[in-house]
């Protein structure tokens, strides 16, 4: 079977550095590349360092407003795709790389699987909610982390073709953590020795808003401990553009990577974050994390006491940083144990699969000869 992965963004780096090595056990893939992440640091580097294959095809599309940026992946997309031909195409998480890849691919009537379905938020003024939620609603194949996810979906209707799999990220930080500490610079080695927070910060509901962005940075003025913040390039700009003065607490350093992360998450005494991604990761660590959003697709690591939502309250900021959330009684195992990518591969090879992909194939014969005969 021919694939297409469609990436763009550091999650999907993150997947597929796992996901493709079962993929290509047993099938052709193909990684395209829509350029979101266009920084080397944001980008380049993943792939350098976590061993994934070079992209088959990278349309560099340029930055821009969500709708801009996704428009035009949508145009660049749907020529990759029927120049490529696949039997499937993959989007994962909820960034326009997957809303416009999802988008491209049923409109040219190609079956699609979605990595890391089922998620809600219930906050309709993200951007990621709409795209995750349409990439659900769209999808043939939903590859789930947990029966929450799965009964997330059941409630929306959503019920034939969804697999509990566990979380390929969760795959990954498991394989990359002994060696992760390794990575550091020596500078960052030694702070690694006494208490730190970890801070990320890069979502759009965060940054492009000046009074949110202030009211972050003020909730670390008075850190008690010092605060490692490597700066995501839009993050850096913003704080820039909006002549915001970084308090002495917070040590800002270039974008890291995976590794890195892994290696400084594993350390911290609380972690502060908009990530998706560095929530999941957080508890994979065991480390309490303290969530900068007033709302949060992972309810699962909040409901387990490990997840904390600050918004972006100063004073509650401040707070966690004087005395950090607890962690929670326990660590259940939200993620799966380890082989997500297993599980995802083989539901390829499964005869349901193989059907839906015939049927696909049967359905564009048909639209292409219908065409054909119109002209």
């Amino acid at each position: 079977m021919r694939i297409v992965s469609i990436i763009g963004a550091r999650p999907e780096f993150v997947q597929v550095a796992v996901l493709s090595q079962e993929i290509r056990k047993r099938h052709e893939e193909l990684l395209v590349h829509t350029g979101q992440h266009y920084d080397d640091a944001m980008s380049g580097r993943f792939f350098e360092e976590l061993s994934i294959p070079p992209p088959d095809l990278n349309l560099g599309i340029a930055p821009g407003t969500s709708s801009e940026q996704t428009g035009s992946m949508l145009r660049e997309l749907a020529r990759a795709l029927a120049s490529l031909d696949p039997d499937l195409v993959f989007v994962r998480g909820d960034t326009n790389s997957t809303l416009a890849g999802a988008l491209a691919a049923k409109q040219l009537l190609l079956p699609l699987a979605h990595v890391e379905a089922g998620m809600r938020s219930y906050d309709r003024t993200m951007p990621e909610e709409i795209n995750r939620v349409v990439a659900d609603h769209i999808a043939d194949l939903q590859f789930v982390t947990d029966a929450a996810a799965q009964a997330r979906l059941a409630s929306e209707g959503i019920v034939d073709g969804v697999h509990v799999c566990g979380d390929v990220m969760f795959d990954l930080f498991l394989r990359a953590r002994e060696r992760a500490t390794f990575s550091l610079a020596p500078a960052l080695r030694a702070m690694t020795q006494a208490p730190y927070a970890l801070l990320t910060v890069h979502r759009a509901e965060n940054t492009d808003d000046r009074e949110r962005l202030a009211a972050i940075v003020a909730g670390f003025r008075d850190s008690p401990v010092p605060v490692i913040f490597p700066v995501h390039p839009r993050t850096r700009a913003r704080i820039a553009e909006f002549g915001l003065a970084l308090p002495e607490s917070i040590l800002a350093i270039e974008p890291l990577g995976y590794l890195e992360i892994v290696a400084l998450e594993c350390t911290a005494r609380t972690i502060f974050t908009d990530s998706g991604g560095v929530q999941r990761e957080a508890y994979f660590a065991g480390v309490p994390c303290v969530t900068l959003r007033d709302t949060t697709e992972w309810t699962n690591t909040v409901d387990a006491g490990w997840n904390r939502l600050s918004g972006a309250n100063a004073d509650a900021i401040a707070a966690f940083l004087r005395e950090p959330p607890g962690p929670g009684p326990t660590r259940p195992p939200l993620f799966g144990d380890g082989h997500a990518a297993e599980r995802i591969a083989a539901a390829l090879d499964a005869p349901e699969t193989a059907a839906l992909v015939a049927r696909a194939r049967a359905t564009r014969r048909a639209r292409d000869h219908a065409a054909a005969l119109e002209r």
